[in-house]
């Protein structure tokens, strides 16, 4: 006889989970009791939504679900920014909640909230345990949902009185992902349509990717001599150094790349879901119907057709379309996209912009000095334009950032991959207001010794709002403005390394003295507020 948390955690060790995040609530005590002595890392965070936000990186950097913990009524709705991130990003993942004694139910008790009304539109599935021994059914079709079509964030509600009831339930396997199988048929096809284009052109994002399929993408895309655009901050799918790599189809595009998109006369889509930031706010094509002849290939059949209606629409992952793809082409010899990676690299010129710190400059810098196995990751600001057009990826998922936009990623994203990858140098990318959104979690990084460094933007403003202000209503700033602390001093406190940064040209012996700290390490870097965007002249 087990009780119901312990035989809850039991589930997760069957299903390979090797790390939950939470913060602790007393709505689940026995499942907190399960992991006692499990073998199962508890990560435990400063506030929930950076704790979601962990389980959602590290689903995003594995390919299996994340999983966190929190309780009930506030922990929950703290949690939903991390649940938002996992449905836009269609990252695997699983987060339980505590919930009120199921005799309590109906009458808004204590912190009582109905999960499945609250968290429907953000997730694949939301569910509460009725019974104890339903525990294995529940958490093995949660992993299921999670990892099959399109990837998403699933919801399990917990009730007290389920998780301290005893039971003799035998577990449930491991689940066995479904498989989704593409012909050569159907390959062959595709093959054709594209040797047949004059002006082809690739678009590759959405998530079910691994290592080996971005080596069969650059292994396709160079036999058939296609250029390959990546979706929104799916920048490090394909080698930046690859013949064939010609930019991001994402915010602040290359206007000569947004062009070439529109003259192809065929496209082929990977997995990305031609949303709003792959489209340029659904402009850069017709809809229903696109001038383009459009092969679009997804793991979920409800996306095929869904803006844009495709002339070939194949539901599979695109990773496994890929693997044949490679192999069949493997014998064709056609010229890289020559015109297109010169305007790539002419988009990455310098263009100078105002302040003592450049970060055009830090982030060439940056990306000149870096390991190629260092993991990038970033929340959401206009400091990201300067990284999305001057740095260049060169490994896979070493780009870690929230296609849903959401202020506050990087830091918590950075806590998960040190964690998943100790070994790797771990940099997070983030704004001044981006930071502070989830800025007590660099206490969960020096809790556990996770040495990453953290670079700030801090120009005490709201950038992206303050430029879009500065569009629509001209010398009129309103609520965009901050008082920021001394980053620097924030870090020490937490027994970290900080330093300020002044001039660009201090900054290389800056990020050596953070490494060589062997600390967590926060550099805040002292931006100017006229420096809105990559664009902007001096």
């Amino acid at each position: 006889m087990r009780h119901g948390g312990q035989i809850l955690i039991d589930q997760l060790k069957i299903q390979g989970v090797e790390r939950v995040f939470c913060i602790p609530g007393e709505s689940y005590l026995p499942a907190l009791d399960g992991l006692y002595g499990s073998g199962i890392e508890t990560v435990v965070g400063r506030q929930e939504g950076g704790v979601a936000m962990m389980a959602e990186a590290s689903g995003k950097l594995t390919g299996r679900p994340g999983v966190a913990f929190v309780t009930r009524g506030p922990g929950a709705t703290n949690a939903s920014a991390g649940i938002h991130i996992a449905f836009q990003d269609s990252t695997p993942m699983v987060l339980f909640i505590g919930q009120v004694d199921s005799s309590q139910r109906d009458r808004e008790a204590f912190q009582e909230v109905d999960y499945k009304k609250m968290f429907t539109p953000l997730a694949k599935w939301v569910a509460e345990i009725d019974k104890t021994e339903r525990i294995p059914e529940y958490v093995s079709r949660a992993f299921s949902v999670a990892v099959s079509g399109r990837p998403g964030p699933v919801i399990l509600s917990l009730p007290e009185d389920i998780l301290f009831a005893k039971s003799n339930v035998i577990d449930a396997p491991k689940i066995k992902p479904l498989r989704q199988m593409v012909s050569e048929i159907d390959v062959k096809e595709i093959i054709t349509k594209l040797k047949n284009a004059s002006n082809p052109f690739i678009i590759v994002g959405g998530s079910g990717w691994s290592l080996e399929a971005s080596k069969n993408l650059g292994k396709f895309a160079k036999s058939l001599g296609i250029p390959v655009g990546t979706s929104f901050r799916c920048q490090d799918y394909l080698n930046n150094y690859h013949p064939n790599y010609v930019g991001d189809v994402g915010i602040g595009i290359n206007p000569e790349l947004l062009k070439r998109i529109k003259m192809a006369d065929c496209i082929l889509v990977l997995n990305a879901r031609l949303g709003e930031m792959t489209t340029g706010g659904y402009s850069m094509f017709d809809i229903p119907k696109t001038k383009q002849y459009l092969i679009h290939i997804h793991p979920d059949p409800n996306e095929l057709g869904s803006v844009y209606q495709p002339d070939i629409g194949l539901v599979c992952n695109s990773a496994d379309f890929i693997q044949k793809a490679a192999e069949i082409s493997k014998d064709s010899q056609r010229k890289p996209p020559i015109k297109e990676r010169k305007s790539y690299e002419a988009w990455q010129k310098i263009i100078t912009t105002p302040g003592d710190v450049k970060m055009e400059i830090v982030i060439k810098e940056l990306s000149e000095t870096i390991s190629e196995k260092t993991i990038i990751t970033n929340g959401a600001g206009n400091y990201n334009g300067w990284l999305h057009r001057y740095f260049k990826y060169r490994g896979w998922r070493t780009q870690v950032g929230s296609t849903s936009g959401s202020m506050g990623y990087g830091l918590p994203a950075a806590v998960a991959a040190k964690l998943m990858y100790p070994n790797n140098e771990v940099i997070c990318l983030s704004g001044d207001g981006c930071f502070q959104m989830t800025m007590q979690e660099f206490g969960t990084a020096c809790q556990y010794g996770l040495n990453i460094i953290v670079i700030i933007s801090n120009n005490s403003i709201y950038g992206t709002i303050r430029m879009h202000q500065e569009r629509e209503f001209p010398g009129r700033p309103s609520g965009t403005s901050m008082l920021n602390p001394n980053f620097a001093d924030l870090a020490k406190s937490y027994g970290g390394y900080g330093e300020v940064v002044l001039k660009t040209n201090q900054f290389l012996n800056a990020l050596e003295r953070a490494r060589e700290a062997n600390k967590p390490a926060i550099l805040d870097l002292r931006t100017d507020p006229k420096a809105i965007t990559p664009q902007t002249l001096e």
